[in-house]
């Protein structure tokens, strides 16, 4: 039975979403604020998070940030009244993973909580088989250093702060170094799914990642957009 943590200020919102999921045959703990969320986490580790962003005692998108400082891959499904596009790119570039603006519909938001879980085991298990059979402890390609074991990366010596699928799909393009890739193929590899309609995600998701490996000298990791259909993935040395 997966366990899911409900991090959600509003009563009715709450009661609600308990009430859906545990229909459904999941179990449920629920936090009030960031402070009970980050006692819950503490206590034991969900299988997946529903973060409300705007909370009494703080910004969600804090709480979020300090889970992916501490590696913890927990699958975040964000659910907010903030509905700009600005703002679900924000959420995502923290880390989040998937993106549910209110008001919303139940099966709308179901479905979102079941394909995250979905794609948190596919991803399990595919990062533990290519690891295991393939992966050296630890790579290099030019500035940036992989430890595939601990799924860290620095870039000449300075730690990079990825989320689990930045760092997935970064090690895909350093597999791939001048191949092109469609956003499509990039979808399947890292999801495990058909792509669908889910080439926005992985155009955010390329953008935090070219963000967060900008350097200011000659040396980098660049991920170019070629003809507006493939990703490239080349090394500056």
């Amino acid at each position: 039975m997966y366990n899911i943590l409900l991090v959600e200020d509003n009563i009715d919102i709450q009661e609600m979403n308990q009430s859906l999921l545990t229909r459904h045959g999941y179990a449920v703990r629920l936090a009030m604020n960031l402070a009970e969320a980050r006692e819950a986490v503490a206590k034991r580790q969900p299988d997946l998070i529903v973060l409300d962003i705007m909370l009494p005692d703080g910004n969600g998108l804090d709480f979020l940030k300090e889970l992916r400082q501490e590696n913890r891959g927990i699958p975040v499904l964000l659910l907010t009244a903030l509905d700009e596009t600005g703002d679900e790119l924000n959420g995502l570039e923290t880390g989040g993973d998937d993106y549910v603006a209110k008001p919303y519909k139940n099966e709308i938001f179901l479905a979102r909580v079941e394909n995250l879980l979905r794609r948190a085991e596919f991803t399990k298990e595919a990062v533990a088989q290519a690891v295991a059979k393939t992966a050296p402890d630890i790579s290099e390609y030019g500035p940036i250093t992989v430890n595939n074991v601990t799924q860290r990366v620095s870039l000449d010596g300075e730690d990079v702060n990825l989320t689990p699928k930045e760092f997935q799909m970064l090690v895909y393009f350093l597999r791939n170094i001048g191949k092109r890739l469609t956003a499509e193929e990039i979808f399947e590899a890292i999801w495990g799914q058909d792509a669908n309609n889910s080439i926005g995600t992985v155009r955010v998701r390329i953008t935090a990642l070219r963000n967060k490996l900008r350097m200011e000298d000659e040396r980098s990791v660049v991920i170019d957009t070629v003809e507006r259909k493939y990703y490239v993935c080349r090394l500056t040395v």
